[in-house]
């Protein structure tokens, strides 16, 4: 073997083990850190995480990762209602975005909840969303004037919402819960944890199950 070929081959070689090198070194900047508590549980909420029921320091806290366009969460949704109901005082119930990338909307719709979040409307929009959801969520496109229109139909001061959408700080503190999702090891929508534990759906009323055990103690 010559030695330009050689030099050649060595330099290909080089290149190649950078470009691994490199793609590895992303990967690991960009996969998030589980976030744990000091008692070495999981933390499944942050400061700013949208809170629908608060029961209290004693309470249980039930968080779910959803994406409004997902048929499942819409299917939980009266579930979810009727928990909440159910344990009102007892439960503390959290609401954290996790828009999956086979949905359209889920994105535009998660924008809409956290434009109406910066009015203190969010659980008005979070209602609007998941009783409409089969009005929009088969749509071949992104639609953000339906979501614009719903906020109108809320009341909301529509200047305020407009600068929120468009406001790139909006879509990050979506992107931050997905972001916590993953580090959690989500890869699906509705995901429930209960006082930091996982909850495994394989029925209906496995949801209900760890809500009910957690309060009873």
């Amino acid at each position: 073997m010559t030695t330009p070929v050689k030099a050649t081959l060595i330099a290909l070689a080089v290149a190649v083990v950078l470009a691994i090198a490199g793609i590895v070194y992303a990967i690991t900047q960009q996969a998030p850190a589980p976030h744990v508590a000091e008692d070495g549980t999981l933390q499944t909420t942050r400061a700013d995480s949208h809170v629908l029921d608060d029961g209290g320091t004693d309470a249980v806290t039930v968080v779910e990762f959803l994406d409004f366009e997902c048929e499942a969460c819409g299917a939980f949704y009266p579930i979810v209602e009727d928990l909440r109901a159910q344990y009102d005082g007892e439960i503390t119930y959290v609401v954290r975005y996790f828009p999956l990338p086979g949905h359209i909307n889920s994105t535009q719709a998660a924008l809409a909840a956290e434009a109406a979040a910066q009015q203190d409307r969010f659980e008005d929009m979070y209602h609007r969303l998941f009783e409409t959801q089969q009005e929009w969520s088969h749509a071949t496109g992104e639609t953000p004037a339906v979501f614009r229109a719903m906020a109108e139909s809320l009341g909301l001061d529509m200047a305020a919402y407009d600068a929120a959408i468009a406001d790139p700080a909006t879509l990050a503190r979506i992107q931050a819960d997905k972001t916590d999702g993953e580090s959690l090891g989500i890869t699906s929508t509705p995901s429930f944890f209960v006082d930091g534990t996982y909850v495994q759906l394989q029925e209906w009323d496995d949801l209900e199950d760890a809500v009910a055990r957690a309060v009873e103690g």
